[in-house]
């Protein structure tokens, strides 16, 4: 491609700068040997597209005149283009230098109205596109706020149980995860973990009908909201009849929100309960911390259901790994 050489480049920010570049093309036209006449028939297509690209109406589109193999264009945006006049013969290279510093000499002595009215268009446009943004942003605030709403409304969703709103087990896995590991770095709580079920609830079930059994579902989850402390402690339900509760406490305020379940649930409930506390081994796992809590619960059910074991195994306590609740745990 033939190297093109610029004549003039002018910013058309408004209807004058407009009219000016005009004027300069067709000065360039007379001075470079060309068909003022063809000229003008090219200069009025050029102003229609020109003016549909935003030139004099305050935004700073920026045009450039290009002398290239004989052809005079204009050039602006990423690629728009259009060939003003074609000329007979090649100008020599001090004519077009000397119109290239006539054209740039006459832009920067434009008159001073025009350049007044143009910073005052200037600012309108600038005015204008930052109240433009301001209301994209907002609208893109509220679209990310919408999003987040919507985000979080998926995530609770996912996270609870469809027929007693608790926790799900996909919530106990990740919850409890981020619990038991800050927990055993802190060592500022003891923690425990309770597990439930519900006594021969297959009977209950097969007796009163599917309708009964999940009234029956949902009073469990009634009560253990009850005992737990809002947006402190946490109740879970895994599944048909099993549910766990992680409270921020020590397995003798576990064993007494234990009993409290049994008094309300009409002893009809087996329960396994494990806890870390100051004295538990370090090297504690989030496996075996679960796995306690579950044989404890194997060993209440083996036992006769109805009641509750303990699983200490990792601070011995009082010599004993599997224990019932005392009577009076506070």
């Amino acid at each position: 491609m033939v190297e093109a050489d610029e004549i003039l480049r002018q910013n058309l920010a408004i209807e004058p700068d407009l009219q000016n570049f005009i004027n300069f093309v067709l000065k360039s036209v007379d001075e470079l040997g060309g068909s003022a006449f063809a000229a003008s028939t090219a200069l009025l297509d050029l102003l229609i597209r020109l003016r549909r690209a935003g030139a004099g109406s305050g935004h700073p589109l920026t045009v450039t005149l290009l002398l290239r193999d004989r052809q005079l264009l204009a050039q602006w945006g990423k690629s728009e283009q259009a060939k003003i006049v074609s000329l007979k013969n090649s100008p020599p290279p001090e004519v077009v230098a000397e119109l290239r510093v006539f054209l740039e000499n006459s832009v920067a002595l434009v008159d001073p109205e025009i350049l007044l009215q143009r910073n005052i268009d200037m600012m309108r446009h600038f005015d204008e596109a930052r109240a433009n943004a301001e209301r994209e942003l907002e609208a893109l605030q509220h679209s990310l706020t919408k999003r987040q709403s919507e985000l979080e409304e998926i995530t609770v969703q996912a996270e609870t149980d469809a027929l007693t709103n608790l926790f799900n087990r996909r919530a106990f896995d990740v919850k409890l995860k981020q619990i038991f590991l800050h927990t055993m770095r802190q060592r500022s709580s003891p923690l425990s973990l309770l597990f439930f079920d519900l006594d021969y609830f297959k009977q209950i079930n097969d007796e009163f009908g599917h309708q009964y059994g999940d009234a029956y579902l949902n009073k469990m989850a009634s009560v253990l909201r009850e005992i737990i402390r809002e947006d402190v402690d946490l109740a879970f339900r895994f599944g048909g009849d099993e549910f766990a509760v992680v409270i921020f406490a020590d397995y003798p305020h576990a064993c007494d929100k234990a009993k409290l379940v049994l008094s309300m649930m009409e002893n009809k409930v087996s329960i396994g309960i494990t806890s870390i506390g100051q004295d538990t081994s370090h090297e504690l796992t989030l496996e075996e911390f679960i796995r306690r809590a579950d044989s404890a619960l194997y060993e209440a059910k083996h036992r006769g259901r109805g009641q509750t074991v303990v699983d200490l195994c990792a601070s011995q306590s009082n010599g004993k790994c599997l224990f019932p609740c005392p009577e009076m745990a506070c």
